[in-house]
């Protein structure tokens, strides 16, 4: 497996594993190509939106890092970082989402950015355990929600 950037090529993939996990009820946001490209690849607002890929090019997981603009739809502070994890069901527990997290953080860093929001789904029991896992705390609660943050280390010389 290896990390990259996502590249716009890579929307339809992508698309299609997130119609999966919305198959299995494990998302509710759109999963189309326009919306992959949109939110998550060719963001206005983003940092970095990275894959992690079999040798064969596969892709297995999607993360993706933005910048939290003024009157953003997750309530988060201006200028934290704001994060979203996708991972394909097939893929889980090969650590996908560890090698994606790594990238992010080292963009989080590049970027100046001191604090990531992780918005889930209150029911969402895996991503509130992923999340946990990278070192995210719960900070509020709206509702339906458990809003983590993950206070990004000052990067080493």
């Amino acid at each position: 497996m290896k990390t990259r950037r996502a590249k716009t090529d890579d929307a339809a993939e992508i698309s299609s594993f997130l119609k999966e996990l919305a198959d299995l009820g494990k998302r509710q946001r759109p999963w189309d190509e326009a919306f992959v490209r949109e939110h998550y690849i060719s963001n206005p607002d983003g940092i970095q939106c990275s894959v992690v890929v079999e040798d064969d090019g596969t892709i297995l997981g999607l993360q993706a890092l933005s910048r939290a603009a003024e009157g953003n739809s997750y309530d988060v502070t201006p200028g934290w970082g704001i994060i979203g994890t996708h991972v394909k069901p097939s893929a889980a527990r090969r650590g996908v989402g560890k090698a994606l997290f790594a990238a992010s953080t080292t963009a989080a860093q590049d970027a100046g950015i001191r604090h990531i929001d992780a918005t889930i789904g209150a029911t969402n029991a895996e991503g509130l355990a992923y999340y946990e896992a990278m070192g995210f705390r719960t900070y509020r609660t709206p509702d339906g929600a458990v809003c983590k943050v993950f206070d990004v280390p000052l990067p080493t010389a």
